[in-house]
């Protein structure tokens, strides 16, 4: 292999890595933003905001890194559609984490304690889901996994029960008006919810996975 592959390769590897960390940015950063909302507490916008800007500038270097190697390698077959792949998967992982954003600027609004027990165990209940489906499509990514993406649509399935029941209890006139408000407006404007965080954003890496099965099953390297 000469010199000029090997340096091809180590920059896509280095793709690949940053490609990684947004993910693990996401799935560490949304249950302490669930937290935030069962404590009803804004303790974490400004952390997380600081974070949503290291990450639009992850995201930008991504793609500025992606456009140079397709400049200057003209890649084909595999590496090109792996690199096609970041490009479509990067922006919605940066929205993604706009969203978790969004839900955490919302969270001192509600006064978490007043929210029933059932409202608190189906928040954490959809807390478990999501999470669960963002490591797994972090891993469908990382290993070129196409079985993962029947476990995220029977998760999603979940997390539509979970989440109706949800707006059901929100319903049921058990909590004052003030709770109900606040949480009926958690997804508003942008739809930040929990639910929709993982039903709109996941499908994006289901798509990107296609594209990129067959450059391997090689992990990032450091």
């Amino acid at each position: 292999m000469g010199e000029h592959r090997r340096e091809f390769d180590r920059q896509l590897d280095a793709i690949e890595a940053k490609i990684m960390e947004l993910f693990a940015m996401i799935c560490e950063d949304l249950p302490a933003v669930t937290q935030a909302v069962l404590d009803g507490s804004n303790e974490v916008a400004g952390p997380l905001a600081e974070r949503e800007r290291t990450i639009d500038a992850r995201y930008r270097g991504i793609e500025q890194l992606v456009s140079r190697e397709i400049l200057l390698q003209a890649p084909v077959a595999s590496d090109l559609r792996f690199l096609l792949s970041v490009l479509r998967i990067a922006p919605e992982l940066e929205r993604s984490h706009d969203l978790v954003c969004h839900i955490a600027s919302r969270a001192g609004h509600i006064p978490g304690p007043e929210l029933s027990s059932r409202c608190r165990e189906l928040i954490k209940q959809m807390d478990e889901l999501a999470c669960g489906m963002w490591r797994r499509a972090a891993d469908c990514w990382c290993q070129r996994d196409g079985s993962v993406a029947s476990a995220l649509a029977e998760a999603d399935d979940e997390l539509d029960a979970v989440h109706a029941s949800l707006v059901a209890e929100l319903a049921s006139g058990t909590m004052a008006p003030l709770v109900m408000m606040e949480m009926t407006l958690l997804p508003e404007p942008k739809g930040a919810g929990l639910e929709d965080l993982t039903q709109n954003r996941l499908p994006a890496s289901a798509v990107a996975l296609g594209l990129a099965e067959s450059r391997g099953t090689r992990p990032p390297t450091a």
